[in-house]
């Protein structure tokens, strides 16, 4: 099977993600919108009802899913802004983390079921 242009393959009706560079720049992604919003917003902006922060979280939701596709650890991002503390957590850090460790049996099992060429 050939990867598609988003170096992801379709394996029974999931998507796997191949380590690569648009999984670093997810991760880096992750990284800094996190840093960004539990360091720099509380400075500037008050908490919760902070609508920049509303922003951010919608964006960094787009390019994650148009990077690593949609996965499910995305969601507890978007709505742990609504209960107070959870905002505190790095969720976006730790959704792609998850999307990775989800992916990396399956792309161990692609890589030892591919035919070699001698």
């Amino acid at each position: 099977m050939t990867a598609t242009p988003l170096r992801a393959q379709a394996t029974q009706g999931k998507v796997t993600v191949a380590p690569g560079p648009r999984l670093r720049t997810a991760m880096i992604l992750a990284i800094a919108a996190d840093l960004f919003q539990l360091i720099i917003f509380p400075i500037f902006v008050a908490g919760a009802e902070s609508p920049a922060d509303d922003i951010v979280d919608l964006c960094v939701g787009g390019v994650l899913t148009w990077l690593l596709g949609w996965h499910w650890e995305f969601a507890p991002s978007f709505l742990g802004k609504l209960v107070p503390g959870v905002d505190l957590v790095p969720l976006w850090t730790l959704a792609v983390a998850n999307v990775y460790r989800k992916a990396k049996p399956h792309a161990v099992a692609n890589a030892n079921a591919a035919p070699r060429n001698p």
